[in-house]
């Protein structure tokens, strides 16, 4: 025992007392009379928070390069400091650190309590779409969200904030989390873990959302690692989008220059089906006095019919007889005023034969201004692929069809509206021979009865209105049959018109909608006329935004601090495991100092 006592104070002399002093106090003297200096200078800043993401612990490690070796002065607003390279004592006046660097490499950690992070840290946990904390979850299972809101933080420096990435890496018990989903993030294996990548770019706020299946709740620290974005980015080899994109300017233009020629012909055709719709209102009207006119027309020759008959049956039962001359003179009468009612019918007929003509020429010059081209239908799909108003292309299509399809129809039946006019031509001529041949037999009858002529004119008469009592009848019935057609021709033109009408509106839709179509196919081409520029004038912008290789980093404790070379972040939230308060209670036991393990050693 008192050997152990012996040995203790011999030890305790040796170190107690130095065995050079005057070597000692040179060295101090040169020490402070020195000046050392670096060629650059390193910070690292770590940083434990909660597991929601409040600021618990901070400090930094600082690290210099030592050029010369002496005394050096750097600055932070640091709540205490402690040397990690060697013995010596580091002096701190408000925010002036000053130290005597020996070594090659210098370390030294300063805490900080009041400096905050670049980055705000939000963290929510839900379990079963409740909103739980951490303690609550500890242990349980079900459907799990964590959420990680990162934003800038307004009371820190932006310039990390706006050239740092932050990496946020979370270690999952591949027992414990199941159905892992990570969002934007990555998902790989870590041994008998699961390991979920996210990046954060810089000057980007982002949302970062991990779901899974956990039972028996626990979670690792999160890490998060902050690091400047210093390194440069090739541009991407863009030609071929930029040849694509200029195919598709090009493309864009032709649609706009077919869209342009489809908008010429659409107004020519609306132009040819409002004439059409003119022509053929004009016909109508025509076709419909015609057929109002008809049935006066055959009663009138009805009349002429019966009274034919009628003299001709006279004149039979008078030809024995001596003839009464008053009755000879009505009838000579009768005959004027049936030739004046045929010539009346002829003009009318030559009239309506006239307005006719005009109205089927100008049906027949609209009909021809309707285009004859045919649109493909890979010309139709590739208008509809476009940016237009797909209703209005849909009106163009249908319209373009409704044209053909009316032109086709009037083609069909153009042998049957030539038929017409020839019909009333030879109808106007029958009944002006006709009524030339009354008025003659008129007129000689006249001339007989003044002249008081033997029997013989009398049965010249007789023969006559007997011949002509019977062609007439043949021409009745022609008549008839005629007027039957033209009642037919006018009910059918009301259908065939009132499609044209329908025709006519159409294609005033269409080429109003035409123009609408023109004029956007003429801003999308005039937009896209620069659209490979403009492609790369986006990446270029794109690229400049995470290019950050021009960064020259900045101290995060001082704007004092100079030659700074990198500096980093690590930053890590609490765990949430069973054991978390075992390890807590165990941290607080106060750890013996080197002088209680000393005298450990002899107890």
């Amino acid at each position: 025992m008192k050997m152990k006592r012996v040995l203790l104070l011999l030890l305790v002399s040796i170190l107690l007392i130095p065995p050079f002093p005057i070597n000692a106090a040179n060295d101090d003297a040169t020490k402070t009379e020195s000046d050392g200096s670096f060629s650059e200078k390193d910070e690292v800043v770590y940083a434990t928070l909660s597991p929601s993401g409040e600021k618990n612990d901070m400090y930094v490690v600082n690290s210099f390069q030592v050029k010369d070796q002496g005394t050096i002065i750097d600055y932070g607003n640091y709540s205490s400091v402690k040397n990690l390279t060697d013995l010596t004592e580091i002096n701190r006046n408000d925010n002036k650190i000053e130290f005597t660097a020996t070594e090659d490499t210098f370390y030294y950690q300063g805490n900080i309590q009041e400096q905050p992070l670049p980055w705000e840290i939000d963290l929510t946990y839900k379990l079963d779409g409740k909103q739980m904390s951490p303690e609550q979850l500890l242990g349980n299972d079900g459907p799990f969200t964590l959420q990680m809101d990162t934003a800038k933080n307004g009371k820190a420096d932006d310039v990390f904030f706006e050239n740092y990435m932050l990496q946020v890496t979370l270690t999952l018990d591949a027992g414990k989390y199941q159905n892992i989903q990570a969002g934007d993030g990555t998902v790989a294996n870590a041994g008998q873990n699961k390991q979920v990548t996210y990046t954060v770019m810089p000057g980007k706020e982002e949302t970062l959302t991990l779901k899974a299946d956990v039972s028996d709740f626990e979670m690792e620290a999160i890490e998060i690692s902050a690091v400047p974005a210093s390194m440069p980015v090739e541009d991407p080899d863009t030609d071929e989008m930029t040849n694509e994109m200029k195919s598709l300017t090009d493309a864009t233009e032709e649609i706009d220059s077919g869209v342009n020629d489809l908008k010429q012909g659409i107004a020519e055709l609306n132009n040819g089906a409002q004439k059409l719709q003119s022509g053929s209102a004009d016909y109508q009207s025509g076709i419909t006095e015609l057929n109002s006119g008809t049935s006066e027309l055959v009663n009138a020759s009805k009349q002429i019919n019966q009274s034919l008959t009628e003299m001709n049956q006279s004149l039979q039962n008078n030809h024995s007889k001596e003839m009464n001359v008053d009755e000879l003179k009505k009838m000579a009468s009768g005959l004027h005023e049936i030739a004046s009612g045929l010539q009346e019918t002829a003009n009318s007929i030559s009239n309506l034969n006239e307005n006719y003509g005009d109205a089927y020429s100008q049906l027949d010059q609209a009909m021809q201004k309707i285009p004859d081209y045919q649109i493909e239908s890979e010309d139709i799909q590739k208008l509809q692929q476009t940016d237009a108003d797909q209703e209005v292309i849909d009106q163009l299509v249908e319209t373009y069809k409704s044209a053909r399809k009316a032109k086709q129809t009037y083609n069909t039946v153009t042998d049957a509206f030539d038929a017409v006019e020839s019909t009333l031509t030879t109808v106007e001529s029958s009944l002006k021979e006709m009524a030339t041949s009354l008025e003659t037999m008129a007129n000689e009858l006249g001339t007989a009865l003044e002249q008081m002529t033997m029997t013989e004119s009398m049965n010249q008469l007789q023969e006559g209105i007997s011949k002509l009592s019977s062609n007439y009848k043949d021409f009745h019935a022609g008549l008839v049959d005629y007027t039957n057609g033209v009642s037919q021709l006018s009910s059918s033109y009301q259908e065939l018109h009132n499609g044209i009408n329908d025709v006519s509106d159409g294609t005033a839709e269409l080429n109003n909608g035409a123009g609408e179509l023109q004029q956007g196919t003429s801003e999308l081409a005039e937009s896209t006329s620069n659209l490979p520029d403009q492609m790369q004038d986006e990446i270029d912008e794109m690229m400049n935004q995470y290019d950050k290789s021009d960064f020259e980093p900045v101290s995060f404790v001082s704007s004092k601090n100079k030659k700074i070379n990198n500096v980093q972040f690590v930053i890590k939230t609490q765990s949430i495991t069973k054991d978390e308060e075992e390890k807590q209670e165990t941290q607080q036991t106060e750890e013996k100092g080197f002088w209680d393990r000393l005298f450990d050693l002899f107890r």
